[in-house]
């Protein structure tokens, strides 16, 4: 019961930072909208060609993809609020104080996803301007929010593994990067079947690609089948394993 008072009260502060400090997620919603505009209006035409249909067809296409973006991209911002707290000394505070360590954690953790579903409704939102339109039900849409919010937990627990083991706040900012390159990797902005044999088993190997699929078919109103075991194993265990490596370094 201490632990979820302490992780509430934890959170609370995260939330407050964010709303101090509403440049980060400026920041982390900005750069994905950029992306969307850049592909909508630069290469929409051929590649909604590509997959046979126009550029209002590659929006629908592109969406899931930039969704999975957006997470991957903030978590480059827990990463730094973690590294910014481990070095500036408040975390030896906290652990003078009779409070539960893991709620020092979870309060990052708890805080960056309110900060991903407020950045992800803001894409949507954009996309929505632009020419998405979903054919999805309220219960496609509740599984929408369920796989994102697997996945940004999964993907948050690891960029608070990472910046632990970082020592400054600038290395902390630079370990995340890689993951925004998951969903280019995948089948975030084109489909895999288009990619040369190597790249196309990792992009068909890796966790965004599940996760992308997974949204795509809610999104259009069609069975998840598979896909959603799948993206909903990468999550979990990438989710357990994070955990336990960011609460061993925490501890050490």
């Amino acid at each position: 019961m201490r632990a979820i008072t302490d992780s509430v009260t934890m959170t609370r502060r995260q939330i407050k930072h964010l709303w101090r400090y509403p440049t980060l997620i400026l920041t982390y919603t900005g750069v994905p909208v950029v992306f969307l505009l850049l592909f909508v209006y630069v290469f929409g035409g051929i590649m909604g060609a590509g997959i046979g249909g126009d550029r209002a067809t590659y929006v629908g296409y592109l969406t899931p993809g930039i969704m999975v973006t957006t997470i991957a991209g903030a978590a480059q911002g827990t990463a730094i609020s973690v590294a910014i707290d481990m070095t500036e000394g408040i975390v030896a505070r906290f652990k003078t104080m009779a409070i539960a360590r893991v709620s020092v954690l979870t309060g990052h953790v708890l805080g960056a996803l309110v900060q991903n579903f407020v950045a992800i409704a803001a894409v949507t939102l954009v996309a929505v301007l632009i020419g998405f339109r979903p054919s999805a039900s309220a219960l496609d849409w509740l599984g929408v929010v369920g796989v994102l919010a697997m996945f940004a937990f999964a993907i948050t627990w690891l960029s608070v593994g990472l910046a632990m083991v970082t020592k400054n706040v600038a290395t902390a900012s630079n370990l995340p990067m890689p993951l925004m390159l998951l969903p280019f990797l995948g089948s975030g902005f084109v489909p895999t079947e288009s990619m040369p044999g190597v790249l196309r088993w990792f992009a068909e190997h890796q966790p965004a690609t599940p996760v992308i699929e997974t949204l795509r078919a809610l999104l259009t109103g069609r069975p998840a089948g598979a896909g959603f075991l799948e993206a909903a194993a990468w999550s979990a265990g990438i989710a357990l394993l994070s955990y336990l490596w960011a609460r061993r370094s925490y501890n050490r």
